[in-house]
């Protein structure tokens, strides 16, 4: 069973005294003294390429662990668990938006909806009739039933691609959506409707949202805006 930290429920992600390095030749490296996301808050984070944002959420996400210090999310201290059981609670209390989507592309836009629930006993027991919440997802977030349910992934725009995606990570509720870079291929007015649909579809679900971008014209709709180079200490430097 996971073991549970001592933190208070009203926050949806906390990391202390954190570092961790990426080795190689070019060594990176990110610490965060303190930096904690109150639950159900809508936070947008800014940050250059480069400055570590993509491997903030691998942390967040358990996908990697810290060298020192600690990441709880929902309640639960990752660095406790083993590798399948961080696995585990990523699939039941995460919904990942990816910068690429991670589509499979010869599968429909509802089995790659569905395909989450295969891994997540706790986001598939939330749902009585699981494709009936992927039907209803979808048409909050403008995908006609008939694609969704026969075209191709591959087959679809970028733009629903994009929806698709968001269903994919909103589909059982989970308690923490991070969104990493998901607007980047889409022009302006494109980009407004989806964060509409995005915040409207995670504010009825009681769900966190993470979302990491270098797009500062985006921060205006969400609740706090934070800028990475506050939080974290970023460092990249060449072994010898």
């Amino acid at each position: 069973m996971p073991a549970m930290a001592e933190v208070s429920s009203d926050i949806a992600v906390r990391l202390r005294s954190l570092e961790f390095a990426w080795p190689g030749r070019t060594e990176f490296s990110l610490s965060v003294p303190d930096f904690s996301i109150p639950r159900g808050e809508k936070l947008f984070l800014l940050g250059a390429s480069g400055s570590g944002k993509s491997t903030l959420l691998s942390l967040i996400c358990g996908i990697t662990v810290p060298n020192k210090g600690t990441v709880e999310v929902d309640g639960t201290a990752l660095s406790n668990l083993s590798g399948p059981e961080r696995d585990r609670f990523r699939a039941d209390h995460i919904g990942v938006i990816f910068q690429m989507f991670n589509l499979l592309p010869y599968a429909t836009p509802l089995e790659n909806i569905l395909l989450p629930l295969s891994f997540a006993g706790e986001r598939r027991r939330r749902l009585e009739d699981p494709k009936a919440e992927a039907l209803r997802l979808t048409g909050a977030l403008g995908l006609e039933t008939e694609l969704i349910s026969s075209a191709r992934a591959a087959e679809l725009s970028i733009g629903q691609q994009q929806r698709v995606a968001a269903a994919r990570a909103l589909i059982g509720a989970p308690a923490l959506i991070v969104a990493d870079e998901p607007t980047s291929a889409l022009d302006a007015g494109s980009q407004s409707a989806f964060l509409d649909l995005l915040m409207d579809q995670a504010e009825a679900a009681g769900a966190t949202l993470l979302m990491v971008s270098h797009d500062e014209r985006l921060a205006a709709r969400f609740d706090r805006v934070e800028d990475l180079s506050r939080i974290a200490v970023a460092e990249r430097r060449l072994r010898a």
